[in-house]
């Protein structure tokens, strides 16, 4: 509808929804709009003015209200209208029909199915337009039950004399196939495109190669005999054989030559006799496709892609090598982009082709363009081997350490520091070269939020790498170098003690750096400072008291935050300060005064351990700090000496224990305080595992018979003896409180036993009336449970009577 032909109230509304200033102001605009539109079509459904009738005002009516569907008012009251016009006559009132049902219809409403009719009248027409609007509104308005009503009407589409029908109906075909498999077969849809593939027009032959495309991905054995089918349509494609209406940009059918060359790689990928009835061709097409456009540069890409996933061809892979260099040499970003993807694709499966474009891509990761940097970095990542790791790993940390404008992306930080950790653990030259690499990443990225997690898991791997060494050490046979984990410790000390000298960023003061580099570093020097080869432990304690000092006067200033992190800091520094003062065999005036400090501090663990350290060095123990806090000894086990098993000082307060009448503890028979792994089959131990299989369990008679025998007091049956001791069978015997009286088993309404609690005692609530009545003619003296006994008193004859035995004193 042209401007022309608006009316002044549409004009209006349209006007008033492009100036209005807020939210609110539309949402008038439109209710007021709401009700102007139901006036109207009322009006006319019932027979209103004659100018509100006309078909022009209906036609606006429904454009009105498909902008007010758009801006999400409810319309529903016009969809009837909308239905009614798609059974138009007119081509431009059917079309807006359509549309408008299209686009306010949901799949559940009623309306749609009101649409089957027409749609089968309009796809049987002889009316060129007519057929085209149905084809389009079935593929949206098709439902699961409409399928088996139109699928005969669109299979005979495919042979209409019109090229735009047969168009068309593919698609719509692939619709039904999509929504009703039972009703359009898959291999009757694949047979129908092999039919269109060979169509006399290019379009047709066109819009058949989407859905191949899609079929293809699902399963790509069906169209591997079609490969010679292809290629010959792609030689006419670039040998310019189609008409010119298909040009673009003097290339002929971009889109076609992209859409097969997809088809072949499905087809081709892994497939060496199909990849080889494509080489010829692949060649050429990437040869006359490169003429320095856009849409050129597209189709080469889609060859390099084609290229590296079909079975490997030495020739064309050079080639592709070739064009990934000009793409990446390119100023244009869009063509750097296209470079480094491609040059990704490849080096997954040809690594080799990587090395000659490493410094290319180092500057496509400086680009200012973000999405370029992670594309890059997702190639850096692919091309680090062996070889070239010390070198993309100290690109990527200067990258990290000086890209400012990606600081505010966190994600590409997080990325590239997680990265660059995983590379230098699978591909680290030595030790040494790890320690150093990793210690650099944590400076740099320590304090970004969401890499403080990950990056205290890599810290914990260092500590352990330094600790453990090269050496296994838990066999006997293996042989530790203990030269070669000294020379790594002795390194890893004397590069922390520069950084805790003089910071390499001499505005940067040692408490700015992340928590978790302190913690590594102050345990590598209270582990190991004694190998320093700068300065004495004297002086790396006396550094480490003036850090704590200062962070605590930063902290009281308010310019050390004092979370969790900081506090598990300072405790890290004072372990440094203990073991350091362990080896030195003193302790210096500034470490004792920092110990005395923080007895009384508010971080209770820390509290703790500065209260025990000070009442060794002050209480005259200091000749056991050695034991206490043994050099290099972080990864030995706490093993006990000889004798130190009997716990001999616990002797007195164990023969204490045994004077006031305790038993003394004795060991199950056949105990082993060893591990039972290697424990004989023929071992008697009762805790062994039995492979006796468990009985199998009894009938519903012998069941119910069981419980009558245990439960029923009417049985007949009475303990004879005084306590309670367990049948042969696990169960109790009945109470002596039982009477001798026989009598038949009680037996519910499901042939259950019924529990009978006649001349029962109540031992734990109150009496029943039965029980009452029938305890009233005994004498207390009879009855264990009379009204005289106290709660001290025993009762050995009833099974639950308390033992003195369980609650006096303690039996010898």
């Amino acid at each position: 509808m042209s401007g022309n032909h608006l009316s002044k109230e549409f004009f209006e509304l349209i006007k008033n929804i492009g100036e209005s200033k807020s939210k609110q102001e539309e949402d008038r605009i439109m209710r007021q709009e709401v009700q102007t539109l139901k006036g109207k079509l009322d009006s006319a459904r019932t027979g209103g003015k004659p100018q509100t009738t006309s078909k022009k005002k209906q036609k606006e009516f429904l454009v009105r209200l498909l902008y007010v569907e758009m801006l999400g008012h409810n319309g529903s009251f016009g969809y009837i209208k909308a239905v009614e016009m798609a059974a138009s006559s007119s081509i431009s009132h059917k079309k807006l029909g359509y549309l408008v049902c299209s686009a306010c219809l949901s799949p559940e409403n009623e309306f749609r199915f009101m649409l089957i009719n027409q749609l089968q009248r309009d796809l049987s027409s002889s009316h060129v337009l007519e057929t085209a609007c149905s084809l389009i509104a079935l593929c949206n308005l098709a439902t699961l039950d409409m399928i088996p009503a139109v699928s005969n009407a669109v299979t005979q589409a495919l042979d209409h004399g019109s090229d735009m029908i047969r168009k068309k109906a593919i698609h719509a075909l692939y619709k039904c196939y999509q929504m009703d498999p039972s009703i359009v077969s898959k291999d009757d849809l694949i047979a129908k495109l092999r039919k269109i593939l060979c169509d006399r027009d290019p379009g047709v032959m066109g819009a058949s190669l989407g859905i191949m495309e899609a079929l293809a991905k699902v399963n790509p054995t069906p169209f591997k005999d079609l490969v010679p089918s292809l290629v010959s349509i792609l030689k006419q494609i670039i040998e310019h054989r189609l008409p010119r209406e298909y040009d673009y940009h003097r290339m002929p059918a971009p889109w076609m030559q992209m859409s097969i060359l997809r088809i072949l790689r499905i087809i081709g990928k892994g497939d060496m006799q199909a990849s080889q009835g494509m080489y010829e061709m692949l060649g050429d097409c990437m040869k006359r496709a490169d003429i320095g456009i856009n849409v050129g540069y597209a189709v080469v890409y889609e060859c390099i892609r084609t290229v590296t996933t079909i079975y490997p061809n030495v020739v064309l892979l050079d080639a592709a090598a070739d064009a990934i260099s000009r793409f990446i040499s390119s100023r244009n970003h869009n063509l750097k982009y296209l470079g480094v993807t491609g040059l990704a694709a490849i080096v997954e499966s040809h690594p080799k082709y990587a090395t000659a474009h490493q410094l290319a891509v180092m500057d496509c990761l400086e680009s200012p363009d973000i999405t370029l940097a992670h594309r890059t970095l997702e190639l850096l990542y692919r091309m680090t081997n062996p070889h070239n790791v010390e070198f993309i790993i100290e690109k990527l940390l200067d990258f990290l350490r000086g890209g400012k404008q990606f600081h505010s992306d966190d994600h590409l930080q997080r990325t590239l520091t997680f990265k660059i950790a995983n590379l230098a653990e699978r591909f680290a030259p030595s030790n040494e070269w790890y320690v150093e690499t990793i210690t650099q990443l944590l400076e740099i990225s320590g304090n970004v939020p969401s890499c403080k997690k990950g990056l205290n898991k890599v810290g914990n791997q260092l500590m352990q790498l330094i600790a453990e060494g090269e050496g296994g050490g838990e066999e006997e046979d293996d042989v530790i170098d203990d030269t070669a984990n000294i020379s790594l410790r002795r390194s890893t000390v004397n590069t922390y003690i520069n950084i805790l000298l003089s910071p390499a960023n001499k505005s940067k003061s040692i408490l700015q750096y992340p928590d978790v580099f302190i913690q590594i570093m102050s345990w590598i020097l209270g582990e190991y400072g004694y190998l320093a080869d700068q300065m004495s432990v004297e002086g790396i304690l006396e550094r480490i008291c003036q850090l704590i000092s200062k962070k605590h006067s930063s902290a009281i200033g308010g310019q050390v935050d004092l979370s969790q992190s900081s506090k598990i800091t300072t405790r890290y520094l004072f372990n440094a300060i203990f073991k350091l003062v362990a080896q030195a065999g003193t302790c210096p005036p500034s470490a004792a005064q920092l110990i005395a400090e923080y007895t009384a501090s508010h971080d209770v663990e820390l509290q703790q351990r500065c209260n025990e350290f000070h009442a060794i060095i002050t209480g005259g123990n200091a000749q056991i700090l050695g034991e206490v806090l043994p050099i290099d000894a972080s990864c030995e086990d706490l093993m006990e000496e000889d004798g130190g098993g009997e716990l001999s000082f616990l002797d007195g307060f164990v023969q204490e224990k045994l004077n006031a009448g305790y038993v003394p503890y004795s060991p199950p028979e056949n105990y082993d305080e060893d591990d039972d792994y290697d424990m004989p089959a023929s071992s008697n131990r009762g805790t062994a595992f039995n492979m006796t299989p468990y009985a199998k369990p009894p009938t519903q008679g012998q069941a119910g018979a069981a419980a009558s025998r245990v439960y029923n007091p009417n049985s007949g049956s009475a303990s004879s003896s005084t306590t309670a001791a367990p049948s042969s069978s696990g169960m109790y015997p009945p109470s002596n409180n039982t009477s001798s009286s026989g009598g038949a088993t009680q037996l519910d309404a499901n042939g259950q036993p019924v529990l009978n609690l006649r001349n029962a005692a109540n031992v734990w609530g109150k009496q029943t009336q039965t029980q009452a009545q029938a305890q009233a003619p005994s004498s207390s003296s009879a009855n264990p449970y009379a009204s005289n006994n106290s709660i001290g008193s025993t009762n050995t004859n009833h099974p639950y009577a308390p033992s003195s035995s369980l609650y006096g004193q303690p039996q010898p």
